[in-house]
């Protein structure tokens, strides 16, 4: 029976064959953030007209010990998974026995970013920019419709398989647990352990995010009202009510350049300013600004409320909006009703400033609905990390939709915004859970990750007095 065993073999030898690609060659490359050498590769996707190479960023593993790899997921969606090059710094003890490998989604990052002229100049009025978003997309309108999540899992498959990895851990961000998620639902043997750091569920509707912004500020007031320093400013969460409600075209065109503190070349928008006051919540050292930037500008100076919107100038740099509006509208923005809208926005600070960015954006986008089918049962293990405060992807999200995961640990750092890996003995605690991912992890140093102190002046905190204790790794 010789030849019967030959045939099997053969058999076994070419689905193997047929499973794994050749291995694309590696040149040497750096990325902002990170010192060392990375092994960088281009892999070949699509076919036809839709064919393109996608950029593979490899940190090898310091021990060459072989152990499973980690690839790390952006968010956005439209941020380019080579931008995440700093986190390296904190997974130093998962680096020394893994690769970590980054892959730049087509659409994003050095795998062709599809940002429609969209960067530091956006225009602030809703109009101008539908006006370009429509432009943008007649100039690629099938390149647009290819954009979503079902290519990327599908190109991470791919990138899994060039690579030679039998199976690999995923470490996502913010919307980058959503893919994460999809993977796991589209190939779960490929699949080893998650860690979802800022979890959106594939049910949850994370761009009806008032109701979430709203929670995290309410947060930061009583954790402001319980600081003796703080709590002098009053009730400034009310202040901050009243500003955005009495703000008018006049503020708009008034309001101060960042940088130079004369009036800005663009308005200020109502829209715009509750927007840069959600996402100084994603970061607490921002968020313990608030109060005190507020009580300024209830007094008459908006010099300080300018300088902390300025810090994020430059996030939508690092977005590919072409890829953003893409995804956002074929996969969120299409099933929200306007119902859902109301209740989220009723009684919040941000009203509906988020949502409708978006909502006139796909306007201009016309892209077609690409629905989830519902999450089936998962057995892979899943660390999920949440900020308390969050403001976009709150702990209930991981706690209420994910009944379909069966191994699954949740750390809530309190008073954390949104992704909270780098901070306090987290890194740690992912490099045990790496490691050992079916044991259950000694969580109590999650509760010495404390918020920055909360600024009181124009210097910054109170001097001469006792600042919270931190641990390596939180935000100055």
């Amino acid at each position: 029976m010789e030849w019967m065993r030959r045939l099997l073999v053969g058999a076994i030898l070419s689905v193997a064959a047929a499973g794994a690609l050749s291995a694309p060659a590696a040149k040497s490359c750096y990325l902002d953030g990170w010192g060392e050498a990375l092994r960088c590769y281009r892999v070949a996707v699509g076919s036809g007209d839709a064919r393109s190479e996608l950029a593979v960023m490899v940190a090898p593993a310091v021990s060459g010990s072989g152990r499973t790899p980690l690839y790390l997921l952006a968010g956005g969606p439209g941020q380019a998974a080579s931008d995440l090059a700093p986190l390296l710094n904190a997974f130093g003890k998962i680096h020394r026995e893994r690769d970590i490998v980054l892959v730049d989604r087509r659409g994003a990052g050095r795998s062709g970013a599809f940002r429609c002229g969209l960067g530091v100049d956006m225009p602030a009025d809703l109009q101008r920019l539908s006006a370009q978003l429509a432009k943008c997309y007649l100039q690629q309108p099938d390149f647009a419709e290819t954009l979503n999540s079902r290519q990327a899992v599908e190109d991470l498959e791919r990138v899994r398989r060039a690579l030679g990895h039998q199976r690999i851990d995923l470490w996502g961000g913010s919307w980058g647990t959503r893919t994460a998620l999809l993977y796991q639902q589209w190939y779960p043997d490929s699949l080893h352990a998650l860690v979802l750091d800022g979890v959106a569920p594939i049910q949850s509707k994370v761009f009806l995010a008032a109701g979430a912004a709203e929670h995290a500020l309410q947060q930061l007031a009583d954790d402001c009202a319980a600081d003796s320093e703080c709590a002098d400013f009053g009730d400034w969460k009310s202040e901050l009510n009243q500003l955005l409600h009495n703000w008018d075209a006049s503020r708009a065109r008034s309001f101060p350049d960042p940088l130079t503190g004369a009036p800005a070349a663009e308005p200020m928008p109502r829209w715009a300013l509750a927007n840069a006051i959600r996402s100084a919540l994603y970061d607490p050292a921002a968020a313990a600004q608030l109060p005190y930037v507020v009580d300024q500008a209830h007094r008459g100076n908006l010099v300080p409320l300018s300088g902390l919107t300025g810090l994020f100038a430059q996030n939508s740099t690092g977005m590919a909006m072409g890829l953003t509006f893409s995804v956002a509208c074929a996969e969120e923005l299409n099933r929200i009703t306007p119902a859902e809208v109301a209740r989220d926005s009723a009684g919040t600070f941000l009203g509906t400033a988020f949502f409708n960015l978006f909502a006139s954006g796909c306007k201009s986008w016309p892209v077609k609905a690409k629905p989830y089918a519902v999450p089936q049962p998962r057995q892979q293990p899943v660390l999920l990390i949440s900020g308390s405060a969050d403001p976009i992807t709150p702990p209930r999200y991981a706690e209420q939709s994910l009944g379909y995961l069966d191994h699954k640990q949740h750390l809530v750092v309190a008073g954390g915004g949104h992704i909270n890996s780098r901070r306090g003995c987290l890194p740690d605690l992912i490099a045990r859970f790496l490691d050992a991912p079916g044991e259950p992890l000694e969580t109590r140093c999650v509760a010495d990750i404390r918020r920055p102190p909360f600024m009181v002046a124009a210097y910054g905190p109170a001097l001469g007095t006792a600042l919270p204790s931190t641990q390596e790794g939180d935000q100055p």
